[in-house]
């Protein structure tokens, strides 16, 4: 079982806590709903899909040959390879197959192979993600080199060279999203040939070796220096927007926790994320993670089931008067830019959260 489960089932059963009993009995309807059980079909079509897709990706590139209509095929290699991602991000928590093994394959393939991020890389980081969201010192997705989060480290950062770019970094948020995917392929090999521990390392430095030349070689092999920068140049950028640009509304911009301060399991993860509104051309272009909620409090829970859990989870927190928190996609990236900014301009817990901070340490 993951450690992301590990931790899930954990903080369910701690003692001592009236959220833990809360839980319990919110996990008992969603389990009695059957939105845990396996949706193999729904999978099996996607994992059958990606050899194909790209096969025909690959097929339709080499056939139009060096020219500029090339950043066109760009525009759906990045498409492609985000939503790829997404099918990995299911397999890493454990909503494909019950076998653990066979979803850690599936990532390795999925992931390392296909898309040419690491597996080992991105389970170490967003497990610790799933374990504290939005908690400072402990969620690596709050700790940024370029981006402040938190007042601390827009203090940090500020200096008579970069004071102005810190108290203006929400208008280079979105800029920045396009060196995320150059980011992502470059953490990922650094993290299987680094010192720290990695399962399965010769098995995937071996995929990220084959996805990474063999994709250059392909480029360069297909057209020329000039067309080749640009394609990559279009690709990358597009692919690290569209990443950052799903997960980037699940969080930024809500209450912020104290090292000090702990959570029951329930509040810990609801209080944190924030639901995108829309219909299922949203759900299928953000991969599920629009059901950010429902996701945090049940992380295997397989994707097509979320749309479905939402208003039983929605209705449940709100009965304990737990915070639900939904906004449509554009407001949410508003939300995002403004909470950034005021953060550069030095203001102090600008979205702190009364509920948040009204419980004490246990």
């Amino acid at each position: 079982m993951s450690a992301i489960i590990r931790t899930h089932a954990a903080s369910a059963s701690s003692a001592g806590h009236p959220g833990n009993s809360e839980f319990t009995e919110l996990a008992r309807l969603i389990q009695a709903s059957g939105l845990m059980r396996r949706r193999y079909g729904y999978y099996w079509t996607k994992l059958v899909a990606v050899p194909v897709a790209y096969a025909v990706a690959i097929a339709a590139f080499i056939w139009i040959g060096d020219s500029w209509w090339q950043l066109v095929v760009a525009v759906g290699f990045a498409v492609l390879f985000t939503q790829t991602a997404f099918l990995g991000h299911d397999a890493a928590h454990r909503q494909i197959f019950r076998s653990g093994v066979w979803n850690d394959w599936t990532c390795l393939v999925v992931g390392n192979l296909f898309v040419g991020m690491s597996y080992g890389w991105w389970q170490h980081k967003h497990t610790r993600h799933h374990a504290n969201p939005n908690k400072i010192g402990a969620d690596p997705d709050i700790e940024l080199p370029v981006i402040s989060f938190t007042p601390e480290q827009a203090s940090r950062r500020r200096n008579a060279l970069t004071g102005w770019l810190v108290a203006h970094q929400g208008v280079f948020f979105f800029p920045v999203l396009l060196l995320e995917g150059l980011s992502l392929h470059a953490s990922s090999v650094h993290r299987v040939f680094a010192k720290e521990p990695v399962k399965r390392r010769w098995v995937e430095i071996t995929f990220l070796m084959i996805r990474v030349v063999g994709y250059l070689a392909l480029v360069f092999l297909v057209l020329s220096p000039g067309v080749a920068a640009a394609f990559l140049g279009v690709q990358l950028g597009l692919f690290g927007f569209y990443m950052g640009a799903s997960f980037a509304p699940n969080h930024k911009g809500m209450p912020l926790v104290p090292p000090t301060l702990k959570l029951d399991f329930l509040r810990r993860q609801a209080m944190m994320s924030r639901n995108i509104r829309g219909n299922r051309w949203i759900d299928t272009a953000m991969g599920g993670l629009n059901y950010q909620v429902e996701h945090h409090l049940f992380p295997s829970m397989p994707r097509p089931h979320l749309r479905r859990a939402a208003p039983i989870i929605s209705g449940y927190l709100r009965e304990h008067d737990v915070p639900y928190v939904q906004a449509g996609l554009f407001e949410s990236y508003g939300i995002v830019l403004r909470y950034i900014n005021r953060v550069g301009l030095g203001e102090r817990d600008p979205f702190e959260c009364p509920l948040v901070a009204a419980r004490q340490t246990i």
